[in-house]
């Protein structure tokens, strides 16, 4: 279980300033009773390597689908934090993401106090993203993967699409194993299944709001 939500600053990061273009950013964290033992909270500005790592997927596949060009001078920042830790949240952090940056886009167009207007914001999202984890267990090709499975997978992978069926992202890994060029073809398989499902998903939650009809 995860906060998602999308925050729309009037500013850029320094190397953007003057060009016109926006960015778009995420921070990742889990907190403290997100896990059955406590997760100590990150103090004094240092973040632990696997958060640096999902933050970092996170901006990525959301910067996919974003026309940056659209935005102007326009950071979006998406705060992703785990309130119950039980495997795949990185990839649930992208699902939920594109949910709030969606209704970030919607509230920032009516907002009277932003500095200048944002342009239609259907032309800033270009298409959906979704995310979703497969993996190898006991050589059987599971969907996503709960904590028990994912901590005792031979393989464990993650695939981030966009709507339209286009690859982000794929890692993927053997844990002291190794795997065949056909099981790869199964899990992505497998994986653009629920891929599909949750685009469906987020289409549904979205309504009239869904950007790309």
């Amino acid at each position: 279980m995860l906060l998602c939500t999308c925050t729309v600053e009037a500013a850029v990061p320094p190397f953007l300033v003057g060009s016109g273009k926006g960015w778009l950013t995420a921070e990742y964290g889990m907190l403290p009773g997100s896990t059955h033992t406590r997760k100590a909270r990150d103090r004094a500005g240092k973040i632990d390597g696997r958060s640096v790592e999902i933050q970092r997927l996170i901006g990525r596949s959301l910067r996919a689908v974003v026309n940056l060009d659209k935005l102007g001078e326009r950071t979006l920042w998406l705060d992703c934090d785990v309130l119950e830790a039980d495997g795949g949240t990185r990839t649930a952090a992208i699902n939920g993401a594109f949910i709030a940056l969606v209704d970030a886009l919607l509230a920032a167009k009516t907002d009277k106090r932003a500095p200048f207007p944002l342009p239609p914001w259907k032309s800033i999202i270009r298409d959906s993203v979704a995310a979703i984890s497969v993996g190898l267990l006991n050589d059987v090709e599971l969907l996503d993967l709960d904590y028990s499975e994912d901590k005792d997978a031979e393989v464990d992978l993650n695939l981030v699409m966009t709507g339209i069926g286009q690859f982000v992202e794929v890692q993927g890994s053997g844990e002291e194993s190794t795997f065949s060029r056909g099981q790869l073809d199964r899990l992505l398989k497998l994986g653009k299944v629920g891929i599909d499902a949750i685009t469906r998903r987020q289409k549904q939650t979205l309504g009239a709001h869904w950007p790309l009809d």
